[in-house]
């Protein structure tokens, strides 16, 4: 097989891949819906450009019918290349708004030099897109966080905010009028990285977020990225812990009833008694079954899972 030849194969191996898992989150987290209108944050990195092109991959096959608008923030960075989007959109034939909005000005006149600007930029993009959802009637807002993201996310909240808490994968905002869904959930950032990289998407570094020295993000990055080379296959694992949680063996009286067991009491899916018992660890790692990515299936779907 020619370099070319085993490039292009590897490429659909990929696509395949990513496809599936993102038709998988869909199906499992009903992100998706019958006559939606998907608002697809573009932010111009590659986690954003692989969201909108696995979608539209998606929908030209997808059981249902539902639209795609994308959406850039020029947040007003010095040097943002403002035309690289427009450009790149319009050869896609892609419905999409650039919406204007000073942020950036905004949050070095509020945040002293040196200190991390990540919370007060998150709020002021989160009511634009809301705002931006609206006015242009979109039933969902797609982002691009990937499966690191959320794994990140929980150990910065374990370390840092005393909280079981990640990313989920779909969620509704606080007034209730926004739902929020995280379609690339199943997704590795290495993959995604890969991917951005084979199709030569136009990528535009931020010089904001994810790039200020000493983030705690960052830490916790550089911290996954060493356990996973060092234990490969754990990464996998603990992910899948987001998705098994088991209230009784935790110690939150909020989700688990704590105070009114009693003697008697018959208590199902609690994961049994391990109170004196040294709990099964399991040894091997699960890992990311590659293989499955011969078996596609030529007519796709939200369920696309072997």
């Amino acid at each position: 097989m020619s370099l070319e030849k085993k490039q292009i194969y590897n490429l659909n191996k990929l696509h395949k891949r990513l496809r599936r898992e993102v038709g998988k989150a869909i199906a499992d987290f009903n992100m998706i819906e019958e006559g939606d209108r998907v608002m697809v944050c573009l932010s111009g990195g590659k986690d954003s450009y692989t969201l909108l092109d696995i979608l539209l991959n998606l929908k030209l096959n997808a059981p249902i019918n539902f639209e795609i608008v994308a959406v850039n923030l020029d947040q007003k960075q010095p040097s943002f290349p403002e035309e690289v989007l427009p450009n790149y959109l319009s050869q896609l034939g892609v419905e999409y708004k650039i919406v204007e909005e000073n942020t950036y000005g905004i949050v070095k006149e509020k945040i002293p030099e040196g200190k991390t600007t990540c919370s007060l930029c998150s709020r002021l993009r989160r009511g634009i897109l809301y705002r931006t959802a609206t006015e242009l009637g979109a039933t969902k807002i797609a982002l691009g966080h990937h499966r690191d993201d959320m794994l990140e996310t929980l150990f910065l909240n374990m370390f840092y905010g005393g909280k079981m808490k990640s990313m989920p994968p779909k969620l509704i905002s606080d007034d209730g009028k926004q739902i929020v869904i995280r379609p690339l959930a199943y997704c590795r950032e290495k993959d995604i990285a890969r991917y951005a990289e084979a199709k030569q998407f136009p990528i535009i570094p931020c010089n904001l977020c994810g790039s200020q020295p000493n983030l705690q993000r960052q830490v916790i990055k550089e911290m996954l990225q060493a356990w996973d080379r060092q234990y490969p296959g754990r990464i996998e694992t603990m992910f899948s812990a987001l998705q098994n949680v088991v209230p009784s063996h935790l110690c939150d009286p909020k989700l688990f009833d704590f105070k009114n067991i009693r003697h008697g009491s018959s208590l199902e899916n609690i994961e049994g008694d391990i109170a004196f018992d040294k709990p099964e660890i399991p040894t091997a790692p699960i890992m990311q079954d590659e293989e499955n990515d011969f078996l596609e299936q030529t007519q796709i779907s939200f369920r696309e899972v072997n």
